[in-house]
Parts: structure tokens; sequence; C-alpha cells
């Protein structure tokens, strides 16, 4: 097992990547102040991870609440069932909410745990390789609107991240493939020698190697908390993580939620920001070209859906959280390895950017 620490004074918490860290009790028991325990997971993980942790927390009483798998249903509706579960078994303030399973149910059962009764402690243990290298670290909670994804949520840091490696032999392939757009985005923004790594073991990646999958874990976590530690509430630095996002979420919202997972619709905003950024001058074709190469050989879309138009962008991304005082802010890169969030660009750039010819400019590198 390994053991990173995010870093933030009396809320700081310690991340551990290992196998069967289901399995291991005391690595919740550290981490848990009462006696009742509420396991948020959904469908999909229920059957196959549910039984082993409630086993792992038969100290406590366990009340399951089990929730509908995919983004199309990370809304008000359904955190309405973590509530509804949560006073049904008369939770008190010292509860302790498990999220485990994805993105959404991170996010989700995150949220509620930060407004149960004005917030009370939950642990995050991430089931997907998305989840474990990025949104279960660093506090980001929420749910979508059909305005705009992530619009309604908190910073409300978990207690613990358990990353249990081995459930990734549960995930398919395309689940896989999502959760490698945002290892490959780490390279892409702060370290530049970990795109050469990722270049010469991404097929391992994808053949669920434990031991380069462990590394990329770690690399990946290791970032984040830095970033975080920096920048907690996204005041500044915090925003390169959203590299490919802002255009990413903007094909979410207009395909709708859960017809691109995440992840595909960040690796074709990244292809975005990357030409934008080639655009700019900042980084060269070849730079461009060897950053979609390898988000094609991770299996990974390239190429922004066909039916959206520079307009449906333009209308999704004016609702985007890193939009302030009504200008538009994008995470570009000013060089391979070096992220910048910037509002200074001209607007011609911007359009001709969202008019490009994706599908021309990607065709030739092949897979």
């Amino acid at each position: 097992m390994q053991t990173l620490q995010v870093d933030l004074g009396e809320r700081s918490y310690p991340i551990h990547i290992g196998e069967r860290l289901i399995d291991r009790a005391e690595l919740f028991s550290d981490r848990i102040r009462g006696r009742q325990v509420a396991v948020v997971t959904n469908e999909t993980v229920a059957p196959l991870y549910l039984d082993r942790l409630t086993q792992t927390l038969s100290d406590y009483t366990v009340t399951p609440v089990i929730l509908p798998d995919g983004e199309e249903h990370k809304n008000w509706q359904t955190l309405q069932l973590i509530y509804d579960a949560l006073l049904g078994a008369r939770h008190d303030r010292n509860t302790t909410v498990i999220a485990l399973g994805g993105g959404v149910i991170g996010d989700m059962a995150g949220y509620a745990a930060s407004s149960y009764q004005r917030g009370v402690d939950f642990i995050q243990v991430p089931t997907t390789l998305l989840s474990q290298v990025d949104s279960s670290v660093g506090g980001k909670t929420g749910i979508n609107h059909p305005l705009g994804k992530n619009m309604i949520g908190a910073f409300y840091q978990p207690r613990a991240v358990i990353i249990d490696t081995a459930t990734l032999k549960t995930l398919p392939p395309r689940e896989l493939s999502a959760g490698l757009a945002e290892v490959i985005k780490y390279g892409l923004i702060c370290d530049e020698p970990f795109l050469g790594w990722l270049e010469a073991n991404v097929d391992r990646l994808r053949a669920l190697d434990p031991v380069v999958l462990t590394e990329a874990i770690h690399r990946s976590c290791a970032a984040k908390a830095k970033v975080v530690n920096a920048d907690e509430r996204e005041s500044g630095v915090r925003a390169i993580l959203n590299l490919g996002h802002t255009f990413g979420h903007a094909i979410e919202t207009h395909m709708g939620y859960g017809v691109w997972l995440h992840g595909e619709a960040v690796s074709a905003g990244t292809v975005m920001a990357l030409e934008m950024s080639c655009q700019l001058g900042w980084i060269t074709r070849m730079e461009r070209d060897r950053a979609i190469k390898l988000l094609q050989r991770a299996a990974l879309p390239v190429v922004p859906p066909a039916q959206m138009k520079p307009q449906d962008f333009l209308e999704h991304m004016a609702v985007d959280k890193k939009v302030l005082d009504g200008r538009l802010r994008l995470v570009l890169l000013r060089r391979m390895g070096e992220a910048v969030v910037t509002g200074d660009f001209p607007r011609d750039v911007l359009e001709t950017t969202l008019s490009a010819s994706y599908g021309a400019m990607t065709e030739h590198l092949g897979a």
C-alpha cells in the first residue's frame, strides 16, 4: 500500500492506494467517529462490492443506499434519496457517509455529507479510474443542473480516500479509457515527463497491468494533491485541473448527461484546447499531434460531436464556472507540461478553434 497526504491543515487527509483495501477495516476505523455508517453506491457497483465493504464495517450499523447508475441521475431527485435514507435510519451528526462508486456517486455522496445536518464526515472509496485519479481527491462535490454541469455543489473534503486498485478489474474498457483522459491531463498541465511515461505504458494501462496502474494512479493523485494544497477553493492555480473541461462540459450538457462519458468529453475538449494553444503559437503542431496520438491510443474520442455548432459551444460555455464578471476564461497550454488559465485571447482565435475540422486534423494520425 502507498499513502499520500492532502495537506490542508485541520482538514488534511490520507489517500491510500493498493489492492484489496476494501477489506482493510483499520483504514476505515481510523477515520470513523460514530457508530453509524451510510454506504452510498449504485446498482452496478453494489452487487460487486457492497457486501465486502459491509463485512469490513461489521463493527458499525450500516445503512446501504443504492442509487440508479449514470450521469443522467446526478440531480436533485437522486440526491433526495440519500437524505431520505439518512433521515429514515435516524443518522445523527456523528454519522459517516461512505461513497462506494465512481465520480457521480462520490460527488453526490459528498454533497449530501456536506449538507446533511450542516455537515457530517465522509470517506471516498472510488471504484473507477476516473474517480481514483481525479474526482475523489480535492473536495469538489455536487450535482448537475439542466443548464450546466456541476453547477450546484460545495467544496467539502473527505476524511480519507481509499483506492482499491483491484476494483478496476470489473471496470468496462470504455470506462477505463475515460479515466485515462484525466491521467493524460496531468502530463499535459504540470508533468511533461509523465507524458513520455504514458506513451511507453498506455498499452499496459489498458491491459490492467497492476504495477503500471498503481504508478499512474499515484502520480496522478500526487499531482492533484499538490495543486489542491496550493489552492483548495479554485481561486487561482487549481483551475488548471480543468484542461479540456470547459469544452467538455459543453459537450456533456448539449448531448445530454450520460451520452458521452465525462472522460470522453474531456478528451475531445482537450483536443480543442490543444488546437487553440497551437493557434496562439504556444505549442507546435507536432506537440499538439503528439498529445492527440496519446488520446487515440487510449481509445478516446478526439473529435467533438458533429451536430455541435460553434454557437452551441458558446451558449453552454457562457454558463461555465470559470466565467468571471461575464468574461470567459479557458485553460490552455503555454507549453507542454505547463497550463495557464486565461481570458486574454482574441475572439477570432476562439471562433477558429470552435469551427476547426477536427476529423480532418486527426484522421491521419492513426491510433
